[in-house]
């Protein structure tokens, strides 16, 4: 249960789950809102994906459908990735009987504050079945003060990636960049980021200008689409920045990508553990992120990259050009983030956990594995 299926971090974590956790249960994909590319692609691999068409506000019609959606297809448990799809996943049981939920929290909105309203609807969704998992230690903290569930019932499974997947691109670093039209010692950043304000795409695109006063041939690569990309294309144009920021919309090949670059930008103003932040760590790319949310949990500043507040364009430009400056850092930090991403953020580990986590649900409502 999603609010979408975008190429993002909370889909595609739920797609690999369907797809390396698949000869033990059969998945189904339920969407509030819409199907979405990613989506279309599981439709052709076989998958159930449905869409409840919600409505603005609080749509009681969306529990009642996402009650029948249920029924239909016979579901024995609901993994609600994020908090409106489990309101809507619990809402849809009330008196209704539908099956445990398991809430995966990926991220917090901005601002994150504590609501009595929210605190006590908590208390009567959230059933004594029910699992809860954050996928880092403060997106813990943040259900434990804002949303009233007790520190000792989330438990944290961390994201993970196939670190080898992004230590080894396909293509050579100088054939990379000879498609993109960079020189082998131009200084590139690359941002992997969907086109959302949360994201903080404007504050990537100062931090770039600033750059560029002391570092004229500095390239920007924004890897990644959405509503937000002509409005940046726009103010890049403005800024007089159209020759060094390209645009490169969804691409598939990101290790290659990761591999022809120098430094890995992240401007969020809010984040849960980034999947693309470990990509660019597996890759030997030393970071510059804000300090927001999950990130330095990923980031250990000064060891495998470097942070800085959020908005303050300032700060990461000259935290990008001290990296850009410091082959030797680079390298340093580099090889650090992708030993630390390969023991903490380990991929299989994370499978294996949430595996246990449907285990113990099923095992408790009295339902064996089903087979695909």
């Amino acid at each position: 249960m999603l609010h979408r299926l975008y190429r993002a971090g909370a889909e595609l974590l739920a797609a690999d789950l369907a797809r390396r956790l698949g000869d033990g249960y059969r998945f189904s994909f339920v969407c509030l809102d819409e199907v979405g590319p990613l989506g279309e692609e599981l439709l052709a691999e076989g998958y159930a994906v449905r869409c409840l068409n919600r409505q603005p506000g609080v749509d009681l019609g969306t529990a009642w459908r996402m009650a029948r959606v249920l029924d239909e297809l016979g579901a024995d448990m609901v993994h609600a990735h994020q908090y409106t799809p489990f309101f809507y996943s619990a809402s849809a049981r009330l008196g209704m009987g539908t099956p445990p939920i398991v809430f995966t929290e990926h991220g917090r909105h901005v601002p994150d504050v504590r609501k009595l309203k929210r605190l006590m609807a908590n208390q009567v969704l959230l059933k004594p079945g029910d699992r809860v998992t954050a996928v880092g230690a403060y997106v813990r903290d943040a259900l434990v003060a804002n949303e009233g569930i007790e520190h000792e019932r989330v438990e944290v499974i961390r994201n993970g990636i196939d670190a080898a997947a992004f230590g080894q691109p396909v293509r050579s670093r100088g054939e990379v960049r000879a498609e993109l039209g960079l020189g082998e010692m131009t200084p590139v950043v690359i941002q992997v980021a969907r086109f959302h304000p949360v994201k903080d795409h404007g504050t990537a695109l100062r931090a770039l200008a600033r750059l560029r006063e002391s570092m004229p041939e500095a390239v920007l690569l924004l890897v990644g689409d959405g509503e937000g990309r002509g409005e940046l294309e726009g103010l890049a144009e403005e800024m007089g920045l159209d020759e060094s920021v390209r645009f490169l919309g969804v691409r598939e090949e990101i290790a290659d990508l990761l591999g022809a670059s120098d430094v890995f930008l992240l401007t969020s103003v809010s984040e849960g553990v980034s999947l693309t932040l470990l990509e660019a760590s597996a890759a030997g790319l030393p970071i510059v992120a804000t300090r927001v949310g999950g990130n330095p949990e990923v980031v250990a500043h000064g060891v495998t990259g470097l942070l800085a507040d959020a908005a303050d364009s300032t700060a990461l430009a000259c935290r990008l050009r001290q990296l850009l400056e410091d082959d030797g850092l680079r390298q340093t930090m580099g090889a650090a983030g992708a030993v630390r991403i390969r023991r903490w953020f380990d991929q299989t580990e994370m499978h294996e956990s949430y595996q246990r986590v449907y285990d113990q649900v099923l095992c408790v409502r009295g339902v064996s594995q089903r087979a695909a």
